[in-house]
């Protein structure tokens, strides 16, 4: 069963600006019968034939460029028991002023035979006039080799006469297992729907035929680039204008993600990591794929109280060693990820809790909340009073006021040691001052009653 997809997409003027030397794009499509299959209420073939024949029209004038193309599978029809390998053809060769002749080709194509992918490359570097020039092979198709050839044999070969073979891939419910099967062909990618496939096939071309590329390495303590999935901003350096945003990916060879990035200014770079890194006056070199690289070891921080579920709601709030501004607020039985370090939290409980915590490279730290206890309060008339904690010391600590007007209530307090220092509201003499010891237990209730 076939399961894959390649298509080329919009590719704005500007992007080929750069262009020194020609560049030969030859587009290999599949019109095999699989082609016939619906996806997004109309047949692949007919998804990929809309979206080439608009593709190939914003080719139109840009300077330096050939194109050709070649089809499979569209002159013999697939029966149950045969199948013709040899139905290649070279439809419309390299030449100039030939846009016209492609998209009306396209259009006519019909779906119909077998997948012969390794004969087509095969016959494909002879439709190429020579290798000099940055020749390139854009294979569309819908699924696997049907005939008996290895594509990666006939790829390598390719290579050899300075030809190269660049599959764009999107995945229609595919096993992405089978993507590894275009691994010696050239590079691929997949994309979930159309609009993210305009983006990667886009971004891709853009990479073959401008050849400035960068990746933004996130580097752990060993120097290898294995941090990611944050968000990343690149502002025109010294300016607050905005060029790219990135969520930052490891592709599928476990490395970081090519970008294009624009090489004629120079770029200030925002890592949103806990707490962000900044990188200032980053110059891109033209022509190059450049490697831009961050510091950025993390752990994680997970705030618990494994014997209680009371404590939803409770609040933690994270500041670097030292500095009173908050980076982050976790709430309960959260796990968030921050640069290696020390940091101080304060925890917003009754009392508050104020902890010191070090962040490793990969490894999770967790903070425990003591399950808390409650305290019922009944008043017979209206008090002023404060919650106290007595400390270990002999000092007491101020918890929280109560709420003068109110004549019962609930707080939800750490377990400790508190007194209540109270008076009666109507009387007007600090001699009428008491006090209430008692003590709090975790998932237990204490219940005063004045």
């Amino acid at each position: 069963m076939k399961y894959c997809f390649f298509i080329l997409l919009f590719i704005p003027l500007f992007l080929f600006s750069q262009q020194t030397r020609t560049t030969r794009i030859l587009f290999i499509l599949d019109a095999s019968n699989s082609m016939n299959s619906t996806w997004d209420k109309q047949t692949r073939m007919e998804a990929a034939k809309e979206v080439l024949i608009k593709s190939i029209e914003q080719l139109r004038g840009v300077p330096n460029l050939d194109v050709a193309l070649r089809v499979y599978g569209h002159q013999t029809p697939i029966t149950n028991d045969t199948q013709d390998c040899q139905d290649t053809k070279l439809e419309v060769p390299f030449g100039p002023n030939n846009i016209d002749a492609i998209k009306n080709k396209v259009r006519s194509l019909q779906a119909k035979g077998a997948t012969p992918i390794a004969r087509s490359l095969e016959a494909a570097a002879a439709d190429f006039p020579d290798s000099i020039s940055k020749n390139i092979i854009i294979l569309i198709t819908d699924g696997l080799e049907s005939c008996d050839n290895d594509p990666c044999v006939i790829a390598k070969k390719l290579k050899e006469k300075g030809v190269k073979v660049t599959p764009f891939v999107i995945g229609l419910g595919m096993d992405l297992s089978y993507l590894e099967k275009f691994a010696c062909i050239g590079t691929y990618s997949d994309a979930e729907n159309k609009e993210s496939f305009t983006y990667v096939l886009t971004n891709i071309l853009t990479k073959v035929l401008v050849n400035t590329t960068v990746q933004i390495n996130l580097n752990d303590l060993l120097k290898k680039p294995s941090e990611t999935n944050v968000s990343m901003d690149l502002y025109e350096a010294g300016t607050n204008n905005l060029k790219y945003t990135f969520v930052h990916t490891i592709n599928r060879y476990g490395n970081p993600d090519t970008l294009i990035l624009d090489p004629s200014i120079k770029y200030d770079l925002v890592v949103h990591t806990l707490p962000k890194i900044t990188k200032s006056n980053i110059s891109i070199i033209k022509h190059m794929h450049n490697t831009i690289n961050v510091d950025a070891p993390q752990g994680y921080l997970k705030f618990t109280a494994p014997k209680s579920s009371s404590q939803n709601g409770v609040l933690m709030r994270v500041m670097e060693k030292d500095k009173s501004q908050t980076i982050n607020t976790q709430v309960f039985n959260s796990k968030d990820k921050y640069l290696i370090g020390i940091y101080d939290v304060e925890i917003f409980t009754l009392p508050r809790i104020i902890k010191r915590i070090e962040i490793t490279q990969g490894q999770l730290s967790t903070i425990d909340v003591e399950a808390a206890g409650s305290l019922e309060f009944i008043f017979p008339k209206p008090m002023i009073g404060q919650l106290l904690l007595d400390k270990a010391n002999g000092r007491r600590e101020w918890v929280c006021n109560l709420d003068e007007s109110s004549l019962k209530g609930k707080l939800s307090l750490q377990p400790g040691n508190y007194v209540l220092v109270y008076r009666d509201k109507g009387q007007k003499s600090t001699a009428y001052t008491k006090e209430k010891k008692f003590k709090i237990e975790s998932n237990k209730i204490v219940l005063l009653n004045l």
